[in-house]
């Protein structure tokens, strides 16, 4: 094998299509690879973390056990010769891995084999952002997406249950937008009964600003959230309510494979967007794999096992042997559980990955 074949992952039995990426079982292209930099997080959301499991005696992973950011950094690298144009960073709370600034410069440097930079983002839960937006910023970070389920001070303590101020976060809003990473993107779980009446409240929080407010619907991943269908408010719902007071009108996706139906004001003060990952799956279009915090590649986020890239990358493998076991990965992808989700229900579901583990 020639050098430069061992360092860009080319090479005899390596499909490299920058066009279109590799193709799954079902003809969906790798574009969109998220990976997890912690399995820690300073919340306890009870809809993700619930304290009463993973409360002062859980075993997080040890350090040793994490990805090294050189590690991070070739999986990039090696994702975007595979097709990958989208990279997000998660956790845990990503903000709270050490040093994260110097993984935002490696990967920024990145480029697809056309000469692009990779469409780098980072998911926060927002408590770090008025001290880290900057250095972020400057390290090369182009966007982040904000966890925010509640503008009621007490409600927010008590959903991420550690009595973190909503405040600070509205204010590290304001750091990431101040700092560049703009438009800032505000995801919002809602469940029936504890959120729901905040949907107009939220939207006008954020209409006229410029940043994306995105309702998720609650979703059964992991085993730890005591999801119910009826807890679910489904996404024609919120649009609804929404629209009665304020008028929308859809919008084009703003990419293939796009998670959020994007909806905008009539009076061009901005637009919402709805994710209906219960009502309206969309794994026909799917073009998301997800890397855990010690190496693990899941190509569904309802998954229940994933593949141990960590081991090969620190068994001497090459570039071109670790672009090859992805590639054959992702061909033979077939996952569509959110569409297979109602026939499920019949039987005792798998256990699946937890939230926490795989950053969303």
């Amino acid at each position: 094998m020639r050098s430069d074949e061992r360092e860009t992952g080319t090479g005899p039995g390596v499909r490299r299509l920058p066009s279109t990426g590799l193709s799954d079982a079902r003809g969906r292209p790798l574009r969109d690879l998220r990976i997890s930099v912690t399995d820690r997080c300073n919340f306890r959301c009870v809809y993700c973390m619930p304290k009463e499991i993973f409360g002062r005696d859980y075993q997080f992973l040890d350090r040793s056990e994490i990805l090294s950011f050189e590690e991070i950094e070739r999986l990039a690298r090696i994702g975007a010769s595979l097709g990958v144009v989208k990279l997000r960073i998660t956790g845990g709370e990503p903000l709270l891995r050490r040093g994260i600034e110097d993984l935002i410069a490696r990967l920024a440097a990145i480029r697809t084999p056309d000469g692009h930079p990779l469409d780098l983002a980072l998911t926060t839960n927002g408590s770090a952002l008025p001290m880290k937006a900057e250095a972020l910023r400057a390290a090369g970070l182009r966007r982040v997406t904000v966890s925010l389920d509640s503008l009621d001070d007490a409600r927010f303590r008590a959903v991420n249950d550690v009595r973190f101020p909503v405040q600070r976060v509205l204010d590290g809003i304001d750091a990431a937008n101040a700092a560049g990473l703009s438009p800032v993107k505000i995801n919002t779980v809602l469940k029936r009964g504890v959120n729901d009446d905040e949907i107009l409240p939220l939207a006008e929080r954020f209409r006229g600003t410029g940043h994306p407010l995105r309702f998720i619907e609650y979703m059964d991943v992991g085993s730890s959230n005591g999801w119910r269908l009826d807890d679910v408010v489904p996404s024609a719902e919120v649009v609804r309510r929404i629209d009665e007071v304020h008028p929308l009108e859809p919008m084009a996706p703003a990419a293939p494979g796009e998670t959020a139906k994007r909806w905008r004001y009539r009076d061009g003060a901005g637009e919402i967007g709805v994710i209906s990952s219960v009502t309206g799956a969309f794994c026909g279009d799917c073009s998301r794999a997800r890397v855990s915090a010690e190496g693990r590649l899941f190509t569904c986020l309802f998954a229940s096992s994933g593949f141990d890239l960590r081991s090969l990358l620190r068994s001497g493998a090459s570039d071109a042997e670790v672009a090859r076991a992805l590639s054959g990965l992702w061909e033979r992808r077939d996952d569509r559980y959110s569409e297979l989700r109602g026939l499920s229900t019949a039987g005792e579901a798998p256990a699946r990955i937890e939230m926490s583990y795989i950053g969303g």
